[in-house]
């Protein structure tokens, strides 16, 4: 059992370091505002831009996702991505705020928390 778990994080190593040569992966922590490019999967040639705050980051290896909420619409959405998908183009950090949690869900009940 313990060699079938070593040889599955080689292999998750091995798919995170093929990722990280294609494209730059920041350091995305909860508290950070985004601004992504992602293709969307339905339309390859078509590419779609986010910008919204990181209230959640789940880590496990390969399979590392992040919770980003944005306004759409004056609507608050949020939408979980994982950090090394083949979909996700380009992540920028616009600004980073100071947290003090890990995981900031507070932040479902005010609306304005992109505005600065």
């Amino acid at each position: 059992m313990k060699i079938l778990s070593l040889f599955h994080n080689i292999l998750n190593k091995e798919a995170a370091d093929k990722v990280l040569g294609e494209r730059e992966i920041p350091d995305v922590q909860p508290g950070c505002i985004l601004q992504m490019r992602l293709q969307v999967p339905e339309n390859k040639r078509r590419e779609s831009t986010l910008k919204g705050i990181v209230i959640a980051r789940r880590n496990a290896g390969i399979n590392t996702t992040f919770r980003l909420r944005r306004l759409v619409a004056g609507v608050g959405v949020e939408s979980v991505f994982p950090l090394y998908s083949p979909n996700i183009k380009e992540i920028k950090v616009l600004d980073r705020k100071k947290v003090r949690r890990a995981k900031l869900y507070y932040l479902r009940d005010r609306m304005n928390a992109l505005k600065k």
